[in-house]
């Protein structure tokens, strides 16, 4: 691909993802684009769409070229792939002091892992190192698949 993306730009879809859909890059155009599973049915069912709203249409136009033109997409790295509970348990990992790194790790077991981690980083004031971390976490992700993908990208 000739035109780099900006690795931020790859950053910021791969955060913002849903359920329901996909974060495509289009290696011709250097745009990213997002469209729901619900819109690539209807475009591979070619499900008439004039009558929905315009910001509707402009949806649907994009999954219509994702569906016609699947070979000039690549799709970023999914939730699954990105694993936030590992990068978590990881981190937890690198906090010095054996007693909160061990609070820490007991925190992420079982369900509600997420809400009671993110209490505890509030608790030990290190929100700011989490989201360091984090951020760090989801370059490295982002530069990996760039090169695994032969993406240009730009920082």
């Amino acid at each position: 691909m000739n035109i780099p993306v900006k690795l931020n730009d790859i950053i910021e879809e791969m955060e913002g993802q849903f359920e329901e859909s996909h974060s495509l890059l289009n290696k011709k155009t250097g745009e990213i684009v997002l469209v729901t599973s619900e819109d690539l049915r209807a475009a591979e069912d070619e499900v008439p769409f004039d009558h929905l709203p315009e910001w509707e249409q402009e949806n649907r136009m994009i999954a219509i070229d994702v569906v016609e033109n699947f070979e000039h997409y690549i799709e970023l790295p999914t939730k699954f792939e990105l694993n936030e509970y590992e990068i978590i348990e990881n981190f937890c990992l690198t906090v010095r002091g054996q007693q909160m790194q061990e609070s820490l790790l007991r925190t992420i077991r079982g369900n509600g892992a997420f809400r009671r981690f993110k209490d505890k980083i509030i608790e030990f004031d290190m929100e700011e190192q989490w989201f360091s971390y984090r951020d760090e976490c989801y370059k490295q992700i982002a530069i990996d698949w760039c090169q695994e993908n032969k993406i240009d990208y730009i920082e």
